[in-house]
């Protein structure tokens, strides 16, 4: 990395990662452009992350390290942000990683098209089930009908893009209220107006941890959040596209929460599927196709799930 300003900022919340962490900056180290900044926001940590943190400060002392109360990914990647003196930045987690050619590709991607402010390639995950773990190289956006393709599903993981600062900037950042989805949201604001380009390569990788006792939860506010985040999106720049219609964009999101409440049915996490059900009352989709799947939901959820298994038995 060079002593002037670096090109690139590479911003890495942190919180409980001790395991992971020191694999992830190792890795991230053996990148083929040289020209970053790394920047690691520990967001109140409880586990050992601190004590690593300091052993990854003495093996690579160019690393600007942070420390925060507990307040959330996207207070943390606000505060990288702020610190950040790259033109452009890219976002890990301190469990993912890269192709040792992730930055140098994307960053080609948008030298080479000026009209670009953001640049997205394939990604695979790891550590789920083999039909899950598939390379997966999105579609060119800017070939199809973009705005909806982008609302109705998070387009790429938050580590899968390279953007201009200042195009982070002009969009304000991460919003602070979003537990999950903070990405989605800001992805959505930056590429309603303006060009991306796509790198049609797998290059970043996306780790999943082993699963605890708490994924329905977890689940469920992933798939309330992304709602919210689509239904705010439409509330504030539902008229700014010529391409997308209010109304449409409403069946795309209420599409997506129904496609989501029948996942976690058929996943047999009732617990989530019983709220989702019933949130899809209160929308008025009930119609019926889905009414044999959606009524039982009004039954309080113990009563709900009996009669699910017994349903399948």
């Amino acid at each position: 990395m060079s002593s002037a300003s670096p090109l690139i900022s590479v911003i890495m919340p942190c919180y409980n990662a001790a395991n992971v962490i020191e694999k992830t900056v190792a890795n991230l180290f053996k990148q083929t452009l040289k020209d970053f900044e790394l920047i690691i926001i520990d967001d109140g940590s409880t586990d050992n992350s601190i004590h690593i943190l300091k052993k990854i400060s003495k093996t690579y002392p160019s690393v600007i390290i942070f420390q925060q109360h507990n307040q959330g990914p996207g207070s943390a990647r606000n505060r990288g942000i702020k610190t950040a003196s790259g033109k452009f930045i890219a976002f890990l987690d301190a469990d993912d990683s890269w192709e040792p050619a992730f930055l140098y590709k994307l960053h080609s991607a948008l030298s080479n098209s000026p009209d670009c402010v953001l640049a997205y390639c394939g990604w695979q995950n790891i550590g789920l089930e083999p039909n899950q773990c598939k390379p997966y190289i999105p579609p060119d956006y800017e070939q199809s009908n973009k705005l909806a393709l982008l609302l109705d599903n998070c387009p790429w993981p938050i580590h899968a893009a390279l953007t201009y600062k200042t195009s982070i900037e002009k969009v304000g950042g991460f919003s602070e209220k979003w537990l999950t989805a903070e990405d989605f949201d800001m992805w959505l604001r930056i590429t309603i107006f303006e060009k991306i380009v796509r790198v049609p390569e797998v290059l970043a990788y996306y780790h999943h941890q082993e699963q605890t006792n708490q994924i329905s939860k977890l689940r469920l506010r992933a798939i309330l959040n992304h709602w919210e985040v689509q239904t705010a999106f439409i509330n504030n720049f539902g008229d700014a596209s010529k391409t997308l219609t209010k109304k449409k964009a409403n069946e795309i999101i209420n599409n997506r929460l129904l496609h989501s409440a029948y996942e976690c049915y058929w996943a047999n996490d009732l617990y989530a599927a019983h709220i989702l059900f019933r949130k899809i009352i209160n929308l008025d989709l009930l119609n019926f196709r889905n009414f044999r799947y959606i009524l039982p939901s009004l039954l309080p959820y113990p009563l709900y799930r009996i009669i699910v298994n017994r349903l399948r038995s």
